[in-house]
């Protein structure tokens, strides 16, 4: 028994001459787009590689806020110590006077406010209470050793970029310490106080949120567009359904199926938050987020579906997820000036979002993440609408133009039978300008009987033709109903 008989029939030599123009033509346009593939991935990973660049180097951009509310020695060993560390590879320290943060809780207020990405200061009389303690020895056992300098944050804003951050703090800690050492003579400041952080995320999956949580939801919405279009095609709806109904119907299951995915993927971040101290408005208000980007995705890899040419629809799509994700990698302190155009895109504003629902409110960005988010969801949906029509108005001219043809095959088939019939019950042409009225009086019973006998022959022949064309559609038909248990994929 042969495997697949019929792979082995009527195969062509390379030789023959239509064939060498087939494949010249396939050799060419794979070439060509090989060529535009490899140029778009080494533009993508160029783009990605670029906002990564030399992130050490930008560390400076990073501003932390210190106070020195003792106004001793501690103080000064810090100021040394960030005059030996500061350079391009650490964190900026923007020394304020007590007059201007009265209280440790203004320090905390600046960050949430996101004024600064951290805030390091000195407790009030610490140095006297270290002076104390090293001269009485029943205060030196009760002696507060974190309670000296105390680092405020946000852990829930790009967790690893703080984890760094706060690794650059506790060098800035122990080198205080060697520099009150060679102040004082003594040993001082053994422990950074790192409790006061605004929004404590220190569960593992923290490092995704803002890498393959976003990437999974785009891929989702992606899918979910190319079945449903798959799906119109396939059942021929655009030909055939008012446009307004299926802008309509389009947006409804695109909104059901982003809101379905929005829970999944909150419900899947709340079930493995470990200890991570969140509450169940923040998980509405994560869903509600989630949902919006989705749906918004949904309409605007849709507009990228109508409006580029198909063979480069592919290319916009992974272009848009690059873009998006590459906008959320970092923060902006530490990749490139260019790369800040990031601000327009929808992840961006949408991570932006989830950190000060994360955090309790300490990063108020609503007012730009808001309308950056709700204008990509107006304007794609406006555009997706246009498209759907575009879709209809296409669909109809695909359908015209396949009626037509069927028009032009039957016309020629009577006109064949017509040919190929006897002369006998053949109809003559007769032209009444050059035929005597006389003439064409006593020849027409003969006309009118010729005509008679041929009239049911061409009906006949047309209707065996519109028969088997019906036939022709039921059967197409019912493999389109038995094709679809599974779902039908296209990018159109």
């Amino acid at each position: 028994m042969t495997l697949y008989p019929k792979a082995r029939e009527r195969r062509v030599s390379l030789s023959e001459p239509t064939l060498q123009k087939s494949r010249f033509a396939f050799l060419r346009t794979t070439a060509l787009f090989g060529l535009l593939l490899t140029l778009l991935f080494l533009s993508l990973f160029s783009y990605i590689f670029g906002s990564l660049y030399q992130q050490a180097q930008h560390t400076h951009n990073l501003n932390v806020a210190f106070v020195d509310y003792d106004g001793g020695l501690i103080g000064t060993a810090v100021r040394q110590a960030y005059r030996q560390l500061s350079g391009d590879d650490f964190p900026s320290l923007i020394e304020h006077s007590p007059s201007q943060y009265s209280q440790p809780a203004s320090l905390r207020s600046a960050v949430c406010n996101i004024d600064y990405w951290g805030a390091l200061y000195v407790a009030a009389n610490a140095s006297d209470r270290l002076a104390t303690a090293l001269t009485n020895a029943e205060v030196a056992s009760s002696y507060n050793r974190s309670d000296v300098l105390t680092w405020i944050w946000n852990e829930a804003r790009y967790p690893t970029v703080i984890d760094s951050l706060a690794q650059q703090i506790q060098s800035l800690s122990e080198t205080a310490r060697l520099a009150y050492v060679q102040l004082n003579g003594t040993g001082a400041i053994q422990t950074l106080d790192t409790t006061n952080s605004a929004a404590p995320t220190n569960q593992g999956s923290r490092i995704v949120y803002n890498t393959l949580v976003i990437i999974l939801l785009l891929i989702q919405e992606f899918f979910f567009l190319a079945t449903v279009n798959g799906l119109y095609a396939q059942f021929g709806l655009f030909g055939r359904i008012q446009a307004k109904r299926m802008i309509i119907f389009r947006f409804m299951i695109s909104a059901i199926y982003a809101l379905a995915g929005s829970v999944c993927v909150t419900g899947a971040i709340w079930a493995f938050r470990a200890q991570w101290d969140v509450n169940g408005n923040q998980w509405a208000l994560t869903w509600i987020t989630l949902w919006l980007f989705g749906h918004l995705n949904f309409l605007t890899l849709d507009v990228l579906a109508v409006w580029l040419p198909p063979p480069y629809v592919p290319m916009g799509l992974i272009t848009w997820v690059v873009l998006n994700v590459a906008s959320i990698l970092l923060p902006f302190e530490l990749s490139p000036a260019f790369y800040k155009w990031g601000y327009a895109l929808p992840a961006h504003a949408c991570y932006n979002i989830l950190i000060d629902i994360w955090s309790g409110g300490c990063n108020p960005q609503l007012r730009y993440a808001l309308p950056v988010l709700f204008a990509y969801e107006l304007s794609s949906g406006i555009l997706s609408g246009i498209g759907v029509y575009r879709r209809a108005h296409y669909a109809v001219v695909a359908a015209e133009r396949e009626e037509s043809s069927w028009h032009e095959k039957i016309k020629d088939a009577i006109a064949e039978v017509r040919m190929a019939s006897p002369p006998a019950t053949r109809m003559r042409e007769v032209d009444t300008a050059d035929v005597a009225p006389e003439d064409v009086e006593s020849e027409g019973p003969a006309q009118r009987v010729t005509s008679a006998d041929s009239i049911p022959d061409r009906e006949a022949l047309a209707g065996r033709i519109w028969r088997a064309t019906s036939q022709m559609t039921m059967e197409q038909a019912a493999s389109r109903r038995k094709d679809s248990i599974g779902p039908s994929f296209s990018l159109r």
